[in-house]
């Protein structure tokens, strides 16, 4: 599948680091280091916008050795980037670890997974089928 994009002068291509990777690393196109204290949320830009084919989507999500080592994750994870979309791709993060944070120029942020999207239709009825669980929400299906 081929997805298009445009990029700012100095900004750099979404980047697969091995052959099975499902997300592509998307890095900071920033000119300064950006500090993140904990707590804190920050738009870190990425110099990138995308043509996405209709029916699919970008979906913006952490990196793991960030959340890991850091506790740096994206803060609406995973955020969705659609196919009508044209606009500068920016990652919202937040540090929800002990210590500060520094973003520097060039680091990989975030990555990009291509989904499908399937419309449904939405149809309002006057009741619902019986299921085991019921209206059993939060921790109804039992301790781990």
């Amino acid at each position: 599948m081929e997805i298009k994009y445009n990029a700012e002068p100095g900004a750099f291509a979404p980047e697969y680091q091995t052959s099975g990777a499902a997300g592509a690393d998307v890095r900071a196109f920033i000119g300064e280091d950006v500090c993140i204290d904990p707590g804190e949320r920050r738009l870190i830009p990425t110099g990138l916008s995308v043509e996405i084919p209709e029916g699919f989507e970008i979906q913006v999500r952490p990196r793991s050795g960030l959340a890991l080592r850091q506790g740096i994750t994206v803060l609406n994870t995973p955020g969705t980037i659609d196919a009508d979309y044209r606009g500068s791709v920016g990652i919202v993060l937040v540090n929800l670890g002990n210590e500060r944070f520094i973003v520097h120029p060039g680091d990989r942020i975030a990555q990009f997974v291509v989904a499908p999207v399937i419309h449904a239709d939405f149809r309002a009825v006057s009741s619902l089928s019986e299921t085991g669980r019921g209206a059993g929400g939060y921790g109804s299906t039992g301790a781990v």
